[in-house]
């Protein structure tokens, strides 16, 4: 239990906006979390570490993409197939029941269990790429775009390609047989999965490309041996079930088990290779997958069509589909009015008409002859339909260059999830799929129109057109009885119709899940429904995993667990809890991720004054969420809303401080050269500062600021704090004369005929991140305001450009403080040209530059503030990662950018914060070190000193400005 918070009143839920509690609330009896005696067997069944029971981590485990919310009993988090196999044998023999979860992207409630909730995500993360690319081993917790990362390099990528790929795990997207717009059925899991190792209920581990598996299984399940051949003969003797099995295939189907694995396979084992995946973690548990890669297809041409009508859009989807079009993606009106609020939209697409709709079409081919073919084809095709030109920015133009084939697959991705963070404030978001004959998806648009209409929902519609796949989102106010009955009445009225209408499928892509599985033999039919149940019974005979997820005999299952949103009056509001957020958060294996940072504080919201719950979570919250939230905001990046969570936990802290800690924040930044000189006084007097002691060589004191000269200078160097406190290490390849970044970079300046003035004053300076991270607001008035003021009388009234060498503190004096600026230091600031001296160096330095002694390798890492700098709206990165790269390259014969490469925790703020989090910088680089240390690097670089400091401790290795590279490269 975690201790009392003395400063937890400062984050309640006021009183003003408290509404009743929630009848979805955490009860009280819950507040002490896992029962003791499940905890006390867990552990000493698993051991230490491995059993999550408080309060909190029940609370922020019950909460997925879904519309659903299931507290669990307790959280495990096993690290090794041994562990699964014993949490099963317990589960039979407890007659308990396990939910597997990975990512929790899912849409219709398979990551939410009741009872034992299985954390797979944190300890099966990994991919092997095998002969030469054209396999890929795969384990279930695995990003899919990580592992399409490692196939990179091979020009190879995995089938499915789910608009969750930055998020979703392999796991899961095996389990739900997810696709995507390119996919399709042919390139699903259950077409690319060569084979997997899968986990059975009994404990039984079968790997279904050993030879010997099947003689293997026989002698281990003998009656599941042969209960598999029995439903085998029994299937292939009624062709009438036969017909229907593989007419209900021929559409895009994830509803309930591959009963074609029957028809597809002829052993046993391969039967349950085929069952197992799409199965949603009700058979079994697959520890790893090997997928058959596919041709990456590198050239590609795309284009967004408009069209007057819905039904216009849809009509025309199939011709393109026909020509070889890899996705053809449908929008109708209201998708394309959120995209008009996106960043890179263009200007005028606020003006389009409510009725239009689009096409997003793209092309991929091998190579630039093959996509001329290709272009020449989707003309003919467009150029035979009654397109619109609604404004002018909408030319209905195919193009090649990646930037626009980017910024509109962006916008695309952006603007169908920014249609649930618009729905009204405390309603819940239920996203459906749904999937007809492709030739007659502009009829089912109509329909599906008619029934919006008169169940009185307003539904954005949006597709895989080229598959006859249809997806929409619905919001309704769980705490409202009579709205949930409005939901049920219209999923009544759907389901009956794309069944008995359309003979569809009820879950295009998204599995079956506690949305549908009422509505299962509607579909397949009381025949097939069955054989289904057979197949569980066969496999899971005790019923131990994910019941009522595939099959549920409730006919108002699909309305159990649903979640209710609370409004809190904060921009978290938005947040539909999809988890995009989370594989980008540095904290996410440390304490909590910005998804559990906002299930948590809805929590509290949801719960009456005095709660002992609520008591819990405000005791943690300090801790798990407000203070190891490292602030970089690249979860704003990653979110389709834009929601900021960086930010409200900097508004919580900015409420927690005390007026003392503000005072003595704005006390800092008053007198801060006095207090940079005492750091450097006291650095000069230990000799160094003390780390981990992994480093042999720590850094020491920075040298002394270089003379320059004002006269004839091309820009102003503003220094950084970090740069003008802490030297390169000493000892590593970096250090010595030129391998402080300052005299690094005067030197380069100079070589180049560019040369720099560093004016005196500076170390009164700061770009103020620290202070905005920590919420002193008025500390970061008082050098926001100096620092702007300074820096418009160096630059000439901004006549010059001001180049700061740390990448933080490039984006702080750009963006983050212009908010505390006076009026008139605004319209200072507005004159002022910010630049980071990477990209400085990259545009204005390096092509005057000889390299002449280049380095055989280096390894590099991007910083959080390179993803923000390089945020460009019409997708060209031009000021943040494609720059450090371009200086690397420079200098160095290979550059490697790990692919576990991201936030590295060090945040800016820890020498404001009453705590700061050591454990957060491990937990956030440990992937990226694990990299690093595979093999040998000449140089270890980066360009931030904040960051190099941070890879240091988790490697052991000394990293180093990538312009003290460049320097040593381009010396004559």
């Amino acid at each position: 239990m975690p201790k009392r918070d003395p400063q937890r009143d400062r984050w309640r839920p006021a009183p003003a906006t408290a509404v009743r509690p929630a009848p979805d609330r955490v009860e009280e009896a819950r507040a002490g979390g896992t029962p003791p005696g499940l905890r006390a067997d867990l552990e000493a069944l698993l051991g230490p570490g491995k059993v999550l029971g408080g309060a909190p981590d029940l609370v922020r485990y019950a909460t997925d993409a879904s519309p659903y919310r299931f507290v669990p009993q307790t959280v495990v988090v096993p690290d090794s197939v041994q562990d699964v196999v014993k949490l099963l044998g317990y589960a039979r023999a407890q007659r308990r029941n396990l939910v597997f979860r990975a990512a929790g992207t899912s849409l219709n409630g398979q990551a939410q269990g009741e009872d034992i909730l299985v954390d797979v995500r944190r300890h099966f993360a990994g991919v092997e790429v095998e002969a030469g690319g054209t396999r890929a081993r795969v384990l279930p917790g695995t990003v899919l775009a990580r592992a399409n990362a490692a196939l990179a390099r091979h020009r190879r990528v995995l089938g499915p390609d789910p608009a969750s790929a930055a998020a979703a795990t392999v796991g899961g997207v095996l389990a739900t047989n997810a696709a995507g717009a390119a996919a399709g059925s042919a390139r699903d899991s259950y077409r690319t999965v060569v084979s997997l190792t899968a986990v059975l209920a009994s404990g039984t581990v079968v790997d279904t490309a050993d030879p010997d598996a099947d003689a293997a299984l026989a002698a281990a399940e003998p009656e599941l041996y042969q209960g598999l051949l029995d439903l085998k003969d029994e299937i292939e003797g009624d062709p009438a079930l036969t017909a229907r099995i593989r007419a209900k295939h021929a559409v895009r189907n994830t509803g309930g088990y591959r009963l074609d694995a029957f028809l597809d396979a002829e052993t046993p084992v391969q039967i349950l290779r085929g069952l197992m995946i799409g199965s949603q973690g009700t058979l079994g548990f697959v520890a790893e997958a090997v997928y058959a890669t596919l041709p990456a297809r590198p050239a590609a041409t795309a284009g967004l069509l408009f069209f007057p009508t819905l039904d216009a859009a849809a009509g025309a989807a199939a011709p393109f589909a026909q020509a070889g079009a890899a996705a053809v993606e449908l929008m109708d009106g209201q998708v394309l009015a959120a995209a008009a609020g996106l960043p890179g939209a263009p200007g005028d697409w606020h003006r389009l008409p409510a009725d239009c709709a689009a096409l997003l079409v793209e092309f991929r081919a091998a190579d630039d002859t093959e996509l001329a073919a290709y272009e020449r084809a989707a003309r003919r095709v467009r150029d035979d339909l009654g397109l619109v030109t609604p404004v002018a920015s909408a030319d209905n133009s195919f193009s090649r260059d990646p930037a626009a084939v980017s910024r509109l697959w962006r916008l695309h991705r952006a603007a169908a999830a920014a249609v649930g963070g618009a729905r009204p404030p405390g309603t819940t978001l239920v996203t459906v799929d749904f999937a007809v004959p492709p030739h007659r998806l502009a009829e089912a648009c109509a329909e599906l129109r008619a029934l919006q209409r008169r169940h009185g929902f307003e539904g954005a519609v949006a597709g895989h057109a080229a598959h006859g796949t249809l997806r929409f989102p619905l919001a309704l106010d769980a705490a409202e009885p009579a709205d949930v009955e409005r939901y049920a009445a219209f999923t009544d009225d759907f389901c009956r119709t794309v069944t008995e209408r359309f003979d569809g499928s009820l879950a295009a892509g998204h599995g079956t899940g506690r949305t549908l599985a009422p509505f299962l033999e509607r579909e397949w039919g009381p025949r097939a429904t069955a054989l289904m149940w057979r197949v569980k019974a066969l496999l899971d005979p005790v019923g131990v995993l994910a019941p009522r997820v595939v099959l549920d005999q409730d006919p108002r299952g699909h309305l159990r667990g649903l979640k209710t949103l609370p409004v809190t009056g904060e921009a978290a509001d938005a947040c539909t809890e999809c988890g995009l957020c989370e594989p980008v958060c540095p904290s996410r294996e440390a304490t909590t991720t910005p998804r559990q940072r906002i299930a948590l504080r809805r929590e509290m919201f949801r719960q009456p004054p005095g709660s002992p719950v609520l008591r819990a979570l405000l005791d943690a919250y300090g801790h798990d969420a407000v203070d190891s939230c490292a602030g970089d905001t690249l979860c704003a990046t990653a979110c389709p809303a834009g929601i900021d969570t960086g930010a409200l936990m900097r508004d919580l802290r900015r409420v927690r401080h005390t007026r003392a800690e503000q005072r003595a924040a704005t006390a800092l930044a008053t007198h801060w050269q006095t207090a940079a000189r005492a750091v450097r006084a006291g650095m000069s007097a230990a000799g160094a500062v003390r780390g981990s002691g992994r480093v042999q060589a720590r850094p020491g004191l920075a040298p002394r600021l270089p003379r320059t000269e004002r006269q004839g200078a091309a820009a102003v160097y503003l220094p950084s704090c970090a740069n003008r406190i802490f030297g390169p290490p000493s000892g590593g390849p970096s250090g010595g004369p030129g391998g402080w970044v300052v005299h690094a970079l005067v030197a380069l300046a100079e070589r180049a005929g560019q040369p720099l003035w560093i004016p005196p004053g500076v170390t009164r300076t700061c770009c103020g991140a620290g202070w905005h991270a920590g919420g002193y607001d008025e500390g970061h008035a008082v050098m926001a305001n100096r620092v702007v003021e300074h820096a418009w009388a160096w630059t000439g009234g901004g006549r010059l450009p001001l180049v700061v060498d740390a990448q933080s503190c490039a984006l702080g004096l750009t963006r983050d403080l212009a908010p505390h600026l006076t009026a008139a230091n605004r319209a200072l600031h507005v004159e002022l040209t910010i630049l980071d001296a990477v990209a400085w160096t990259a545009a204005q330095l390096l092509p005057k530059l000889t390299v002449s002694r280049p380095l055989d390798s280096a390894v590099l890492h991007p910083t959080c503030a390179a993803a923000h700098l390089g945020a460009d709206p019409t997708g060209a990165d031009l000021l943040g990662a494609s720059a450090l790269e371009t200086v690397a390259r420079a200098c160095a014969r290979e550059v490697v950018v790990p692919d576990d490469a991201g936030c590295c925790g060090a945040a800016p703020d820890h020498r404001l914060r009453r705590r700061p989090h050591g454990p957060l910088t491990a937990a956030a680089t440990r992937p990226e070190a694990e990299e690093v240390a595979a093999r040998p690097f000449t140089a270890h670089l980066s360009a931030d000193r904040s960051c190099e400091l941070a890879l240091e401790d988790a490697t052991g290795e000394p990293y180093a400005s990538v312009l003290t590279a460049l320097e040593r490269a381009t010396r004559p």
